[in-house]
């Protein structure tokens, strides 16, 4: 399977890092705390052993530890960062699909709401879940097209994530149920949602990432007719090393 280079390009823009650094043939990333997603570095190909000691010098300049996002389709690079000592963390799946297969079904009344800027109690179910500031901080930086999403069930607050939209695509990102509220369907009715503001506001494609290892989120899509489109893997040099 190979992921449409457009993917990447939507998940760097609806979940920015802080700063981005150009350095010979890498992309550095500074996170701030934010997770691998806005901290990983990239390569377009292959790299020199000089190119790797100069890009872990730098991201351990940024407070980091040396990472890296493996792309479809980067073996070279891959076996390049394995005989280094690097370890596959945290392999990603890619779902996606259009829009217009989840504004099939009317979403019931007071179910869900699609606002920006994100009520208190979506930022309260994201702290529950480990979605805290420095994460939040990345929604707020995202130049683009976004809403936040609340979702509620028995008159009481369910669920909370966030969309935003690149080139045509919704990424749904930060889907967080308390625990409370789940296997009561509301993860479906938060991407529905989704679907629903993002075909409102110019999309015709919905995205969604979660790791290989997240049963019930890739569950979850798959039940909504999903297809699984690709993704990547992190490579990471265990500390000492």
């Amino acid at each position: 399977m190979s992921t449409d280079p457009l993917f990447y390009d939507v998940v760097e823009a609806t979940w920015p890092a802080a700063a981005v650094i150009a350095q010979g043939a890498v992309t550095l990333r500074e996170g701030q705390g934010g997770g691998s997603r806005v901290s990983a570095a990239t390569a377009e190909g292959p790299l020199s052993d000089d190119d790797l000691a100069a890009a872990e010098a730098a991201m351990r300049r940024l407070g980091q530890q040396p990472l890296f996002m493996v792309r479809d389709g980067q073996d070279v690079l891959d076996a390049q960062l394995d005989a280094r000592g690097y370890c596959v963390k945290d392999p990603v799946n890619l779902w996606t699909c259009p829009v217009a297969k989840l504004t099939d079904v009317k979403i019931p009344r007071v179910t869900t709401f699609a606002m920006w800027e994100p009520l208190a109690i979506c930022r309260e179910i994201w702290e529950a879940g480990g979605i805290g500031a420095e994460r939040q901080a990345i929604m707020a930086r995202a130049e683009v097209p976004k809403t936040a999403i609340l979702a509620r069930n028995d008159d009481k607050p369910a669920g909370a994530a966030f969309v935003g939209i690149h080139a045509s695509v919704a990424m749904v990102h930060a889907v967080e149920i308390l625990p409370f509220q789940r296997r009561k369907g509301m993860g479906a009715w938060i991407m529905r949602q989704a679907a629903v503001w993002g075909a409102q506001n110019g999309a015709d494609r919905l995205a969604a990432l979660c790791t290989k290892e997240n049963a019930g989120a890739n569950g979850l899509y798959a039940s909504l007719g999903m297809e699984l489109a690709g993704g990547y893997h992190y490579r990471v040099l265990p500390e000492g090393e």
